[in-house]
């Protein structure tokens, strides 16, 4: 098999296409050949050295395939060898063969193009996670997506406009029109414009009822002003610890320090929620998250979520994906593809 790895922490450049046996099926399991990889900006994170749940390098990172099942180990009911499927990886992603526990892995519809099926989990998982599940999101409300046009902003965007919410969406100005092509009803530019007064402005100083917040730092105490009263902050990311390509320890804890601590008392005078989400610290919850991926997987066959593939790119430029990426030119999802 081939495999992407990080033989150490740094530049794009320390992705590093390698041999490796193929990994054993064991009673349990389902091995995958793979087709399409999805990319995230905690892969980012984990090159750099910055995602405290990666292993050591050597590894392979990628949370997220879609492809035909090879082979299926002992007690496996639910898929069968040359069966389409998804599944989640939790690092060993970025390959051409995966081998993962079986309550990992979803079924298919036969339609349903594997760039499409890999670009659903990580993303739609934590937006739907986000708004549906603590967020409680209802028809009317408001809410304020920081970073719209990436993966998980634009799947958070078409989730909202199922709810009928009044959506705000942060970007570059180039890509505002898109957004409003998605749905966004108010785009904000965060280079040019104080993200704080306009939204206030917009909503006539009242506030909003949701924040998605992956920027971490100072965002997440104007995040929280930025509430109305019973108001949800959603913090799922810290993305500006990230800047270029290497890792720089000064920044990271310049934005470590800015971060806001929240006490119980100002939460409870200030009628206000806030609320983290790390998905990689909820593979343990296999029910909530398997019949989550179940509901998208089934909420996209039927049209009503479509995701947005930005840029695909062969497993062997995953050094050019991560770039990309980084370098926020995506509007929507990065994926890495597989011949095989």
């Amino acid at each position: 098999m081939r495999q992407m790895c990080v033989l150490r922490h740094g530049p794009p450049e320390v992705l590093t296409l390698q041999g490796s046996p193929d990994p054993t099926v064991t009673p349990g399991t389902v091995g995958i050949a793979v087709r399409a990889i999805g990319v995230n900006f905690a892969d980012v994170l984990a090159r750099q050295g910055l995602y405290p749940e990666c292993p050591k390098p050597p590894v392979v990172l990628g949370y997220e395939v879609a492809g035909v099942v090879y082979q299926v180990g002992t007690g496996v009911t639910t898929v069968v060898p040359e069966q389409p499927v998804l599944a989640v990886t939790r690092f060993g992603g970025y390959a051409d063969r995966v081998v993962v526990p079986e309550h990992q892995v979803v079924p298919l519809p036969a339609q349903m193009p594997f760039p499409v099926a890999a670009a659903l989990p990580v993303n739609y998982l934590t937006a739907y996670l986000l708004l549906y599940h603590w967020g409680q999101l209802r028809a009317g409300e408001h809410v304020l997506i920081h970073g719209a046009a990436g993966g998980v902003g634009l799947a958070a965007v078409q989730l909202a406009s199922l709810r009928q919410a009044e959506i705000y969406g942060t970007a570059a100005a180039s890509k505002h029109a898109f957004l409003h092509d998605q749905g966004v009803h108010h785009t904000i530019d965060y280079y040019h414009h104080d993200v704080t007064r306009v939204v206030r402005g917009l909503t006539g100083g009242r506030g909003v009822d949701i924040v998605l917040d992956p920027l971490g730092g100072h965002s997440f105490a104007q995040s929280y002003h930025l509430l109305a009263p019973l108001g949800r902050l959603l913090m799922f990311g810290v993305s500006r610890m990230s800047v270029g390509p290497r890792r720089r320890l000064p920044r990271v804890l310049w934005h470590l320090l800015r971060m806001p601590w929240f006490h119980p008392l100002r939460l409870m005078q200030d009628n206000k929620a806030v609320i983290g989400l790390h998905l990689g610290r909820l593979w343990e919850h296999t029910g909530v998250l398997h019949e989550a991926l179940q509901t998208i997987v089934q909420m996209c066959s039927a049209g009503q979520i479509s995701p947005v593939i930005a840029q695909t790119f062969p497993l062997a430029a995953a050094p050019a994906a991560h770039r990309y990426l980084q370098e926020h030119r995506n509007v929507g999802k990065v994926l890495l593809t597989v011949d095989n």
